[in-house]
């Protein structure tokens, strides 16, 4: 995961498959989780098992089309928008990836003679924001989508209100941030070409819809 590279705070803001979140910052525990995970996993193969091959997936926010009513924290926010749950948006900033690219990546991954001891990004463009994410569900979907958020919060007031919300205290530093991810490894060495980032935003919706998972 993402989580994996690019939550420590580095210079540039650019993050590529050298990089690492360090697991002493003051990051979530499933943050922690993921980079301690695949660390591990590293270690493993180089002092325990050198006749195993391990590449690694990291993949931004992972969205698409769902397959039944278990949710992600990616698709949630989308359910979170649709059904009225976010009526103004703070000032955040991440990236997308649809979760069948993630699955072709993979696959290509397992098969190709180069992926072996290699890291790969998986996203699919520029950085989004949470007002843009609301903007293009409002222009696919039209009314159903009448509930998205149309305001962004300013900094200091989702900072003034994390101090009595848990959930906004988990995102304040994220704030403004815009990191840029290389994913050209993936496409490079494997050959990826990933969905438009609104297409996969869109094609969330559609299923959450097609599910009747939103709210009416």
């Amino acid at each position: 995961m993402f989580t994996a590279v690019g939550y420590s705070r580095k210079a540039s803001d650019e993050y590529d498959e050298r990089d690492w979140t360090d697991p002493a910052d003051d990051n979530t525990a499933y943050t922690r989780s993921k980079t301690i995970a695949e660390r591990a996993a590293w270690d493993f193969v180089r002092t325990e098992a050198d006749d195993l091959e391990l590449a690694v997936i990291n993949p931004t926010g992972i969205f698409g089309p769902l397959l039944g009513p278990h949710l992600s924290v990616s698709t949630m926010l989308v359910k979170t928008m649709l059904d009225g749950d976010m009526p103004v948006a703070p000032r955040v900033f991440f990236g997308v990836v649809d979760v069948r690219d993630v699955a072709d990546l993979h696959v290509r991954a397992m098969t190709h003679p180069a992926a072996a001891g290699q890291r790969f990004l998986a996203s699919s463009g520029a950085m989004i924001s949470f007002l843009r994410t609301a903007q293009i569900l409002s222009d696919h979907l039209g009314e159903v989508a009448a509930k998205v958020p149309k305001l962004e919060l300013a900094d200091e007031q989702v900072r003034a209100a994390a101090r009595t919300n848990p959930e906004l205290r988990a995102i304040v530093d994220q704030l403004g941030r815009i990191p840029v991810v290389r994913a050209d490894k993936a496409r490079d060495v494997l050959g990826w070409q990933p969905r438009d980032p609104e297409a996969a935003i869109a094609d969330t919706a559609d299923s959450l819809v097609r599910l009747g998972l939103v709210a009416s």
